[in-house]
């Protein structure tokens, strides 16, 4: 029976860290894809690297983003540098 209950006890320990780790990890994941299939042409959008950028166009990987008020500056980048959504404000 002793070797029973370590075995419960196994089972338990590696259910609780599967729950404390790995699912905060799929929440998140889940997250940032709703984030990107949400992207628009227009939305404001801070990058990885911490700059803000409007998005100007949109394939099926990667994304355009101008970065200021210069035309000259449109960078294309792949989705999974984008950290960050903003839709525009309705004014």
């Amino acid at each position: 029976m002793d070797v029973l209950g370590i075995i419960v006890l196994y089972a338990v320990v590696l259910g609780g860290m599967w729950f404390l780790l790995m699912r905060p990890q799929k929440k998140e994941q889940k997250r940032v894809q709703a984030m990107l299939a949400s992207m628009e042409v227009g939305d404001t959008a801070l990058t990885t690297s911490g700059f803000y950028g409007v998005i100007i166009d949109i394939t099926d990987d990667d994304v355009i983003v101008e970065f200021g008020n210069n035309k000259n500056c449109r960078i294309p980048m792949q989705k999974s540098a984008i950290a960050q959504i903003e839709k525009p404000s309705a004014e």
